[in-house]
């Protein structure tokens, strides 16, 4: 049975009111079929993992650094955020052990100036990671400088993600500014599920809408979608995801930092789990989904742990 915790409504409050910016011994073992679903954890501690759900980053990686670690005999915990304000402030108070796909660089960079001194960075698992404007591939439209003057064809809105989202203050806070936007288009929040409904319908309708996106996500692939040239640079160079921690994790938990900094992926092995995790699988298989992609990858990397 897989554990699950919620943190409390007074660091959620206390974070949100801080700040509105956000943004996502080892074994030598190859992969084997036991995945972390059947798992009861282990005797070495218990680790906190947090993810925000609607961002398919965070919980496609926690669900495989969950397998990973119980494998090495933590018991591990997930637990749920909505915002990436809670889940910071939990973390820099030790209420979340690890954030498995912090943007440090850019997205979440506010955040690391914030609570910088109270985490612990265990490296990143991906490089080129970056935050997108994107519309139907079907536009004419290639630019984010060609938004400019068309806002009656998009009813003046663009179609954005959480509030509390890094990619919500960098098109808010330079993208709309950078490119003269801000008087001509309003940013409508809501979330991720919510924008990828309205970008799906649209989409069916071969309507014009224009919506924030990121890099890696997979509905880069499964909508049918350009990312806009950005040539100001305003929505900020590409970064890395990195596993962030509390402050002396590594030393709280050893063999667990040892085998979280081995971990790396590249574009298709990350697509590949992301596509298993969210789309193939879905909601309540996750785990399923990762001893799959662990069957059918596992052999290409070397800190893959087996029961």
């Amino acid at each position: 049975m897989k554990k699950f915790r919620h943190i409390t409504a007074a660091v959620a409050l206390g974070a949100v009111a801080s700040l509105a910016l956000a943004g996502c011994a080892t074994g030598n073992d190859t992969a084997g079929g036991n995945g972390g679903g059947d798992s009861e954890g282990g005797d070495k501690g218990t680790i906190t993992l947090g993810f925000i759900p609607s961002w398919t980053d965070g919980l496609s990686m926690a669900y495989l650094v969950q397998d990973q670690l119980e494998k090495l005999g933590y018991t591990v915990e997930l637990e749920t955020l909505t915002e990436a304000g809670p889940l910071y402030t939990g973390l820099a108070q030790g209420d979340v052990d690890l954030f498995p796909s912090a943007w440090p660089e850019v997205t979440h960079a506010e955040y690391m100036k914030t609570y910088g001194d109270d985490l612990e960075d265990l490296g990143a698992y991906y490089e080129n990671a970056k935050l997108t404007i994107a519309v139907p591939s079907y536009m004419d439209i290639d630019s984010i400088e060609d938004l400019k003057g068309q806002a009656a064809r998009f009813d003046g809105k663009i179609i954005g993600i959480e509030p509390g989202a890094g990619l919500t203050g960098v098109t808010q806070d330079s993208m709309m500014p950078e490119y003269g936007l801000d008087g001509e288009y309003t940013l409508e929040t809501s979330s991720t599920s919510g924008m990828l409904t309205v970008l799906g319908e649209a989409i069916d309708n071969e309507e014009d809408l224009v919506v924030t996106l990121w890099k890696p996500f997979w509905a880069n692939s499964k909508y049918d979608v350009k990312e806009l040239e950005d040539p100001l640079g305003a929505m900020g160079e590409a970064e890395t995801l990195n596993f962030m921690a509390h402050k002396g994790f590594a030393e709280e938990f050893p063999e667990a930092a040892e085998l979280i900094e081995q971990i790396k992926l590249d574009d298709d092995q990350y697509g590949s789990l992301e596509d298993l995790v969210v789309n193939e699988f879905g909601e309540g298989q996750e785990a399923d989904a990762v001893d799959k992609w662990l069957e059918e990858n596992g052999d290409q990397f070397d800190w893959v742990v087996k029961k």
